[in-house]
């Protein structure tokens, strides 16, 4: 059990850097300007709901973790 949660970090960790190379990198720079990202800015205060770009991370996930039970 041990050795699987292990695995289990170091893939984790793994994806981390990889999204940190692709935020640094400027790859991402799309993601939260997405047609449906609502955006409200006034003079005092900024809102901002990222509702699509959450959708497509929320496909993207599901996608990832029904590919990887498949594969095992």
């Amino acid at each position: 059990m041990n050795r699987s949660i292990g695995m289990l970090l170091v893939l984790g960790g793994l994806g981390l850097a990889g999204l940190g190379l692709l935020v640094w990198s400027g790859a991402l720079r799309w993601f939260g300007r997405l047609p449906g990202d609502i955006r409200v800015e006034s003079e005092n205060s900024r809102v901002f709901f990222p509702i699509t770009s959450m959708i497509v991370v929320s496909v993207v996930l599901t996608l990832a973790v029904n590919l990887i039970n498949r594969l095992r």
